[in-house]
């Protein structure tokens, strides 16, 4: 067996591969970006499927395993289901999933499922329309739950619901989840809230902590620890054998840094070896530019080699990335 090639100082192995195909979304929440949106990337800036293609062979080549779609909201690029499509061609045995706000699953489950998607994580923040409408400032959770059937008719499991925990928000909503993932199987992934927002609003004060979130769960439920999970996920089963199952990703309260396995490519070719660097490898002008894909995966693995240890969120110096999540990738 030939070692990994994606091996920075720390001796963490990347084999998962964040692909952002658009900055774009059409919901507007609250923690992520203003009312008015943010000023979407020229579309001249944006990765072609050709592109994609390309820089995805490279870093299957360097050893990654997984490779997970994003945005913004990827289902807004016009040509997703061709993009997932180039991808599975030169990629068979890859794992391929997507993270979306659901909206337009209702059309595409089925034909980003014959494409070759696997999986899908869909974000979810409250299980009340009003309350839902007010966070995504869409009317749209009818719409997003239709989209959760399709993907579940279209084999597109186990489905799991991002959630993200803010303090007086939707806290009081964990048991809800629970009960959701108890009747339906789908899987709860609630997420601390983490200083991504284009507004700059974040505060200590709002992160519901995994601690908490746990402690409210276990007053209704028996949790037991899945060991051995490969995601940054804490994950629990529930003990009476209730399908389903809830897990924390908990990146200010217990960051699982020691143990990331992931890379970020930008919907505009930046290459980003954590959510939160300071810095980015410009892939797309290597591309353009007519480098090689020798030189492309000597750049990859040189910033790989010097990943930082963590993302110091809970340091003096913690200094927030220039770009927020939507740009970055989710």
């Amino acid at each position: 067996m030939k070692p990994p090639l994606l091996v920075d100082a720390f001796g963490r192995v990347a084999d998962d591969l964040r692909i952002s195909v658009t900055d774009r979304c059409n919901f507007r929440c609250v923690y992520c970006m203003p009312a008015e949106g943010l000023p979407w990337l020229p579309k001249a800036s944006v990765l072609q499927i050709d592109e994609i293609e390309r820089i995805t062979g490279i870093f299957l080549s360097l050893g990654i395993k997984t490779i997970r779609f994003t945005g913004g909201e990827p289902t807004l690029r016009k040509d997703l289901v061709q993009i997932v499509a180039a991808v599975r061609k030169i990629a068979p045995s890859a794992d391929l999933a997507m993270t979306t706000n659901g909206y337009l699953f209702e059309e595409l489950a089925a034909p980003l499922a014959d494409a070759g998607l696997q999986r899908v994580n869909v974000s979810v923040d409250s299980l009340m329309a009003h309350r839902f409408a007010e966070i995504t400032r869409r009317d749209a959770l009818d719409k997003v739950f239709r989209g959760l059937r399709a993907a579940h008719d279209a084999g597109l499991g186990p489905i799991k619901l991002n959630c993200v925990v803010v303090r007086g928000r939707n806290d009081d909503e964990l048991v809800d989840f629970a009960e959701l993932s108890r009747q339906t199987g789908y899987q709860v992934r609630f997420i601390e809230f983490m200083p991504l927002d284009a507004q700059g609003g974040w505060s200590r004060d709002q992160v519901v902590t995994q601690d908490e979130i746990l402690n409210t769960l276990s007053s209704r439920f028996e949790l037991v620890p899945v060991e051995g999970a490969s995601e940054p996920a804490s994950i629990w089963r529930f003990g009476d054998g209730s399908p389903g199952g809830i897990g924390v990703i908990a990146s200010v309260s217990h960051p699982f840094c020691e143990s990331c396995n992931r890379l970020r490519l930008t919907a505009d070719g930046q290459f980003r070896t954590c959510l939160f660097s300071a810095g980015e490898t410009d892939l797309r002008s290597m591309i353009r530019e007519g480098s090689s894909d020798d030189d492309i995966a000597a750049a990859i693995v040189a910033a790989v080699d010097v990943k930082q240890a963590g993302h110091r969120i809970n340091e003096a110096d913690f200094a927030r990335p220039s770009r927020p999540m939507s740009m970055i990738g989710g």
